[in-house]
């Protein structure tokens, strides 16, 4: 490994110390969602400054960034426990022998395109799993029909747990639709649907019936 990379990488174990929030947000920061001005600023902004805006809002946030800059930005991504293998590969590839001019682009279109293809990969083992309920295929569908790296990490980021919340209720009703249930399993079943969170729905499924019988 060159000696700078060595470098580098032991600059940012701490940084990979923090807490995972904390990470997200780093690798937030690299998103092109940055490259839109805040309601503030565009209120602020003056016509003799206007133009000038425009102008460094279609600029890139890694543009100015020299190579020591583009590599943490990358190995921030590396950070990342949800990066994919393609995400992981190319970044890999990039810090061992990356341009500059390469690193940049990569972080500009490439990362997009390979995060895409890892959440394709994502979408197609939810689909394998014989567990996967009809909403959670049918959106895992739709998201996977429309193919835009936008719509794919929707999917996994929000989707999924709409979607599974959505059969969860359906799994439910089911069990309240036995006439042999017990009283306290019956309880417990509406509680969960008056809770009505994705998180109280799961829960109910994978342990609350159990505890209610057991």
């Amino acid at each position: 490994m060159h000696p700078l990379h060595s470098r580098l990488r032991h600059k940012v174990v701490h940084s990979v110390r923090l807490t995972r929030a904390t990470l997200a947000v780093a690798a937030g920061a690299l998103a092109p969602a940055l490259l839109l001005s805040t309601p503030s600023l565009a209120a602020a902004t003056t016509p003799s400054t206007a133009a000038a805006v425009a102008v460094a809002d279609t600029g890139s946030p890694y543009d100015e960034m020299d190579a020591d800059d583009l590599r943490i930005a990358i190995l921030r991504i590396l950070a990342d426990p949800d990066s994919g293998k393609r995400v992981t590969r190319e970044a890999n590839e990039l810090l061992d022998d990356g341009t500059v001019e390469e690193m940049r682009a990569w972080l500009e279109t490439g990362y997009r395109l390979a995060q895409a293809e890892d959440d394709c990969v994502a979408i197609a083992r939810i689909l394998a799993d014989p567990d996967s309920g009809r909403a959670v295929v049918r959106e895992a569908n739709k998201a996977l029909d429309d193919g835009s790296p936008e719509v794919v990490r929707e999917f996994l980021e929000t989707g999924l747990r709409l979607a599974q919340a959505e059969d969860d209720r359906v799994a439910i009703a089911r069990i309240l639709a036995d006439p042999n249930i017990s009283d306290a399993l019956r309880a417990a079943a509406n509680a969960a649907l008056d809770d009505n969170t994705p998180e109280a729905l799961r829960h109910f499924l994978e342990v609350g019936q159990y505890e209610v019988d057991g």
